[in-house]
């Protein structure tokens, strides 16, 4: 799915159990989206969250004209990057380098957290702060910190579309009970840093938890029961255990 205005960026929206991996019964249960963004005059595209398919990540990219050169992880929770989920072997970035070279790109406080899950090394991965830009061709990618799920937690910022991994969802957010959550980080993420993004931008989150896989921002703040509390005290008591 695209919904990119922009004739030169490159956009796909992969779902995992249909569109990548559609014989893995987990994916399919897991819902996940990754994303292939892309400059198409140069043919250069960045993946967000390679987990499940890898190969048939690559495949999608190949057929479309595009090689993929980057990779871009919103956080380091198996279903998005790879690595152990439940007993059970989750291809991701690991599997996704023996393909192809390139760098997996994350927040400076999910370094560790990025190798200890997936066993790559410290030379495949660049960290980054909020506000850095990774470009694929001459299409910056804005990478913006939203702490809360995860401590190193980003959204993608490009061609006026949002990119939020498990930050936010179009009906709800990331959970905020697991180890290294923090309810009042992801209070701080959804009402202050993704504020100043435009209401008529485009979101796209980590996984299908809602009827369509996309929608506008503006219509996600009139809708989300998340954004719906205007203080952090009201928030926390809504939704501070997680």
């Amino acid at each position: 799915m695209s919904l990119v205005n922009d004739d030169r960026v490159y956009f796909r929206q992969l779902l995992a159990g249909r569109d990548i991996a559609a014989d893995n019964r987990m994916a399919r249960q897991m819902v996940n989206f990754v994303y292939l963004i892309g400059d198409r005059d140069t043919g250069e595209c960045v993946v967000v969250d390679p987990a499940w398919g890898p190969a048939d990540i690559v495949n999608v990219a190949a057929a479309d004209g595009m090689r993929i050169t980057g990779a871009l992880a919103s956080h380091y929770h198996m279903d998005h990057i790879g690595g152990s989920l439940m007993g059970q072997a989750v291809d991701g970035v690991r599997e996704l380098l023996e393909i192809v070279g390139l760098k997996v790109h994350c927040h400076r406080d999910e370094l560790e957290f990025v190798r200890k899950t997936t066993g790559i090394s410290e030379s495949d991965v660049v960290a980054h702060d909020s506000g850095d830009t990774v470009m694929v061709g001459a299409i910056p990618i804005e990478l913006i910190h939203t702490p809360g799920h995860t401590p190193g937690s980003q959204c993608f910022f490009v061609a006026d579309c949002l990119v939020s991994g498990d930050t936010l969802f179009l009906d709800g957010c990331g959970r905020t009970d697991f180890p290294g959550s923090d309810p009042e980080a992801m209070y701080d993420s959804l009402h202050n840093r993704l504020a100043r993004i435009p209401d008529e931008s485009m979101l796209f989150p980590g996984h299908w938890y809602a009827p369509e896989p996309a929608a506008l921002m503006g219509d996600t703040r009139r809708s989300n029961y998340v954004l719906a509390p205007r203080s952090k005290e009201t928030w926390l008591a809504m939704f501070g255990s997680g």
